[in-house]
């Protein structure tokens, strides 16, 4: 491997990828702008959700949303609502703080040096690169999974990716193969390569313009890279909530505590225990998040009366809100569903 990237044209890989992409590039919205808010939208949505699943929500989320300041004095309600079906929603918290930086620090123009993007909440090494090389044209690589993934296997490079060195390491060896004056190009060709063409599994080596040189390739490793010797620890995570229902109405809350879920809406998940209900049996479901599975109790109850429902409500500092009315809160996709199951099965 030494002797490989020894002797490797590093700039004529770079230039290869740039070309390649020229005439294979994906065709999407923040390729249509120089804009950094609306490219910063696009980044922040497309980490953890696939590009189909995501457009829809960011043509809505901008179009609500066209700029830093509307972003920054939105409700934040209003701004979980739009981010709806995304998940992660700390990211659309993140979002509106961030802007709520740039009105105060940077008199509400996108700050355009990369420490200064990189400053702003939630904003990390690779989104803080993205958006300083595809707007500002920062000589930066913007490296993530894709990076890691494809240059540890043209390489054949067995540099650990899951010790903290590697970002350092991935970054100098993306800067020698990065052509001055297209580092947006180049970081763009290489998020298309690692997404489309070399995937995690089943890579379409027949597709690849690195192939000749892809030394994974050539040794049949491609499986072997990249190389991630911790592995990520999944906790088991056990909840519990009370479906409490009257008629075509139910209670919920806004969770104000550190917690998964913060600022997103829930069930109770306590009920005082000198209210007189009828409790169906609990259902459970099971829901994974990237580093937890989720084992949740839902509880259906039903109180015997009106009074009784608006003491539960009252008691426990809960909103009633109608199974329709619902919709105009954000849930965790669990509760959201559970609450679909239930309209559904009062409808039917």
């Amino acid at each position: 491997m030494k002797n490989y990237k020894q002797n490797a044209d590093f700039l004529y890989l770079g230039k290869a990828l740039v070309a390649w992409f020229h005439i294979h590039g994906r065709d999407l919205p923040f390729r249509k702008t120089s804009d950094p808010y609306k490219v910063w939208i696009c980044e922040i949505i497309f980490q953890q959700t696939r590009i189909q699943q995501g457009l829809n929500h960011y043509y809505k989320f901008t179009e609500r949303f066209p700029d830093v300041r509307t972003l920054a004095e939105a409700e934040a309600d209003e701004v979980m609502l739009y981010w709806k079906g995304l998940g992660y929603y700390s990211r659309a918290l993140n979002l509106q703080k961030a802007a709520r930086q740039i009105m105060a620090d940077f008199g509400g123009v996108f700050p355009s040096q990369y420490q200064d993007i990189l400053s702003l909440s939630g904003v990390g090494p690779y989104t803080a690169a993205a958006v300083s090389s595809i707007c500002f044209g920062m000589h930066i690589p913007a490296v993530d999974g894709n990076f890691y993934r494809v240059l540890s296997r043209v390489f054949a490079d067995g540099t650990d990716i899951s010790h903290s060195s590697s970002f350092t390491y991935f970054s100098e060896l993306a800067l020698r193969m990065m052509p001055p004056g297209e580092a947006g190009t180049f970081n763009e060709a290489v998020m298309d390569l690692g997404s489309e063409i070399c995937r995690p599994r089943n890579p379409l080596c027949d597709q690849c313009p690195l192939q000749r040189d892809c030394r994974a390739f050539q040794l049949g490793r491609i499986a072997d890279f990249p190389v991630r010797k911790k592995k990520t620890v999944v906790k088991e995570l056990k909840l519990k909530y009370y479906f409490v229902r009257f008629g075509n109405e139910i209670l919920i809350r806004r969770r104000s505590e550190n917690h998964i879920w913060k600022k997103l809406y829930e069930f109770p998940d306590e009920l005082p225990t000198n209210y007189r209900t009828v409790v169906m049996e609990a259902n459970t479901v099971y829901h994974k998040l990237s580093h937890r599975n989720l084992s949740i109790d839902f509880v259906d109850v039903f109180p015997e009366n009106r009074k009784e429902f608006e003491e539960l409500a009252s008691t426990g500092g809960y909103q009633i809100v109608s199974l329709q009315g619902s919709l105009l809160h954000s849930f965790p996709k669990p509760l959201e569903n559970y609450i679909a199951l239930q309209a559904g099965r009062a409808l039917s």
